[in-house]
């Protein structure tokens, strides 16, 4: 590593940063292509401040993108970046011209547009003022207040006419609230659109509210919920709708993943697998489709491998990486439990060739497990073994036959003392006026029958 980049990176770790070492799958300007709006900065530029192999490319792109916007603060973050990371290169100086050109333009649209708006006021247009508050939404979004944004959207709502209008106004605080961060605000936004779709526009939406409400939930670390989100997604409506947001190979690699993290086997194949909506998410994401079926199959150890070959993947996504080892490690302890149930024991060496990891041995992992209660096992340092404690068939037979004889005693005095009632002529009957309602004596024989 150059001592630039070094530097830079040291910085990035003091600053409790995510450090990728290792180069990703991806293609990243084939990967930037599947996105749209100020999503693609904000993915740029993490990959660039996490990413050891795609650093300087990244940032570079960041930089060309923020260009093509309005943001000056978004570039000038960059451009710091940069001249940490790779000083010489002509992207690491500061263009001037443009970011005093880009500041001037920035103020005389912004005082244009709210000149208007306060035109539109005057008139009392409700159409016009609506509008103007949209444009002038729009315009604070594009040069990085996000508060005035929103607060310029939620002004929108008295004014809309049309239930597309109140969805607009919807999805407008929806992704000014993603990209501040605001689960909370998420989901109460999405609620609200979710109580005004009419048929029509129900199914164009669908992706988008599922979607967001699923990222809301995975910020939330609500990964069941979360998953159940991403897989009702439909699939048939084109990506370009929620593209802001997420890709399709997103899609399916968020909802496979806590698909994975939150659900038993049964609920996977059903789920995932048999999931005909979620298919065409799958393929564009085929691995965490292989990754379920080994899942699913039984074959932990290649579930966790595919995964783990796909890390600094996901440490690179802005949703994921925070929340990545944490769903590793929950897909990691249901993988040993479930290799673990068919047996009474197993040899630590077969567990080591399984699930061993590099940077830490799986005795401390099986030890942490059986600590947090996660696994009902012992460790047999002696013999090398781990022992799962198993229920004793035997015992359980002779509780069962115990439990069955008590029921049949108890049963037989009912019914001995149901016979003396009925000899001694002490039963209680039930007037035919009754009509619908059965008698005293009907319920203490359901009584003593049941």
């Amino acid at each position: 590593m150059a001592d630039p980049l070094l530097a830079f990176f040291t910085l990035m770790d003091n600053q409790d940063g995510v450090i990728v070492r290792d180069v990703p799958k991806f293609d990243l300007d084939l990967y930037i292509q599947n996105y749209k709006g100020r999503t693609r900065f904000d993915r740029l530029f993490l990959i660039g401040r996490s990413s050891v192999p795609l650093c300087v490319d990244a940032l570079k792109a960041a930089i060309a993108e923020a260009k093509r916007g309005k943001d000056t603060h978004r570039y000038r973050e960059a451009v710091e970046c940069l001249r940490v990371a790779a000083p010489s290169e002509p992207e690491a100086t500061y263009d001037q011209a443009w970011l005093e050109a880009q500041e001037a333009a920035n103020k005389v649209e912004t005082n244009r547009l709210l000149a208007e708006l306060k035109g539109y006021k005057n008139n009392l247009i409700k159409e016009s003022i609506r509008m103007g508050n949209e444009d002038l939404g729009k315009h604070l979004e594009s040069i990085g207040d996000l508060n005035g944004a929103a607060e310029a959207y939620s002004k929108m709502r008295p004014d809309v006419s049309t239930t597309k209008q109140f969805l607009d106004v919807g999805k407008h605080l929806v992704r000014v609230s993603v990209q501040r961060r605001e689960w909370g605000m998420v989901s109460a936004h999405l609620s609200k659109m979710g109580s005004a779709q009419h048929a029509e526009e129900e199914k164009a939406v669908q992706p988008y509210l599922k979607i967001a409400h699923g990222i809301a939930l995975l910020g939330l670390e609500k990964y069941r919920e979360a998953a159940f989100s991403f897989l009702s997604a439909d699939s048939s409506i084109p990506a370009s709708s929620y593209s802001e947001l997420a890709s399709q190979s997103d899609v399916a690699v968020y909802g496979g993943l806590l698909a994975l993290a939150s659900m038993d086997r049964n609920e996977l194949q059903r789920n995932v697998l048999d999931n005909a909506q979620f298919r065409t998410f799958l393929e564009q994401a085929p691995h965490i489709r292989r990754a379920v079926t080994q899942f699913v199959s039984g074959r932990y150890s290649a579930c966790i491998g595919i995964l783990e070959s796909y890390r600094p993947d996901y440490l690179l996504d802005i949703y994921l990486q925070k929340h990545v080892a944490t769903i590793y490690s929950q897909i990691r302890s249901k993988c040993i439990i479930q290799y673990l149930l068919p047996f009474s024991c197993v040899s630590l060496d077969t567990m080591e060739k399984a699930f061993g990891r590099p940077d830490q041995c799986i005795e401390d992992e099986l030890a942490d497990m059986i600590q947090s209660g996660a696994l009902d096992a012992r460790i047999n340092m002696i013999d090398k073994l781990v022992t799962t404690k198993a229920a004793n068939p035997r015992a359980q037979m002779q509780d069962s036959a115990l439990r069955a004889a008590e029921d049949y005693e108890r049963q037989a005095l009912e019914r001995l003392r149901r016979m003396g009632l009925a000899a001694a002529d002490l039963e209680l009957k039930g007037s035919k006026k009754m009509g619908f309602f059965p008698g005293q004596g009907e319920l203490m024989v359901e009584e003593t029958l049941g």
